[in-house]
């Protein structure tokens, strides 16, 4: 009887403990090591971005987004800007991950993407409140005007991570080759955008945003190494394979076969057209 149950007990620490404890215990450093760059970049600011570097950077940068101004492109900027704010980007990772938690059949989406999103927020309120740097004057901005200090971009770094591990988990539901590099590339392009964007309309500096996307990109593959981790240790346990973007276990095709997990009762049993769940 009781060695019944200590062999449940042990499949059950192995099934779920171990792999979800490192992912979060992976996850919790990386975190503690995208702060910490946010603090180590506030200090390079503070000892290279001088005078000089603006006048090198950021105000040539800014002078040649503003002659490509115009009313009709000026609206049009805003708007795709507000993707990415406070509101907008909330809205659209919601949106996003609710489809990735259908698709796999999983909630390990919204461990992965909130959680990041959790440390990437706080990454921009450390480095804003140590920088305190001033945006661009009203007068070279569009409106309506930004008074939150500048450094690093919010909208740049946070749509950096969400959209990036979006692309990241998407690409293992996603069988064809050509489909998932255009969602690589579609990503990368709205990822760019939302960047240039801050700098067209005169609310960040360059210098801000190339920061948000080095950030965004660290911490990215941060939370991807966690994942792949956690599917190592987990599919060990099972003396299954670790996931592959190639692996027939992964991809929503129809074909039978066991969830890529091996727990496909994370939220359903069974795919949306009773095929196996998809990976996570």
């Amino acid at each position: 009887m009781n060695t019944g149950i200590e062999s449940w007990l042990t499949q059950r620490w192995g099934k779920w403990v171990v792999p979800y404890a490192a992912l979060w215990v992976t996850m919790l450093i990386g975190g503690a090591m995208v702060l910490i760059l946010a603090l180590v970049s506030a200090e390079v600011y503070d000892n290279v971005v001088d005078d000089a570097g603006l006048a090198n950077l950021d105000k040539p940068t800014l002078g040649m987004m503003e002659q490509l101004r115009n009313p009709g492109l000026d609206a049009f900027v805003t708007g795709f800007t507000n993707i990415g704010g406070g509101i907008g980007m909330p809205i659209l990772g919601s949106i996003l991950t609710a489809w990735l938690i259908w698709a796999g059949r999983t909630w390990r989406p919204l461990i992965l993407v909130g959680g990041a999103a959790a440390v990437s927020v706080t990454a921009t309120a450390v480095g804003k409140k140590l920088i305190g740097r001033s945006r661009p004057d009203h007068a070279d901005a569009v409106p309506p005007y930004e008074n939150s200090p500048s450094f690093p971009s919010g909208h740049t770094l946070n749509t950096t991570v969400v959209i990036g591990l979006v692309v990241y988990l998407a690409c293992l539901q996603i069988k064809r080759t050509m489909a998932r590099i255009s969602l690589i590339a579609a990503g990368a392009i709205f990822i760019f955008a939302m960047g240039m964007s801050r700098v067209y309309l005169g609310h960040h500096w360059m210098t801000d945003v190339i920061i948000g996307w080095v950030l965004g990109l660290a911490w990215v593959g941060i939370v991807i190494l966690a994942h792949r981790l956690f599917h190592v240790l987990r599919h060990r346990e099972h003396a299954g394979p670790a996931p592959t973007f190639d692996h027939p276990a992964h991809l929503r095709d129809g074909s039978t076969g066991s969830s890529a997990d091996g727990d496909s009762n994370d939220v359903g049993a069974r795919g949306p057209s009773g095929g196996p769940p998809a990976a996570g």
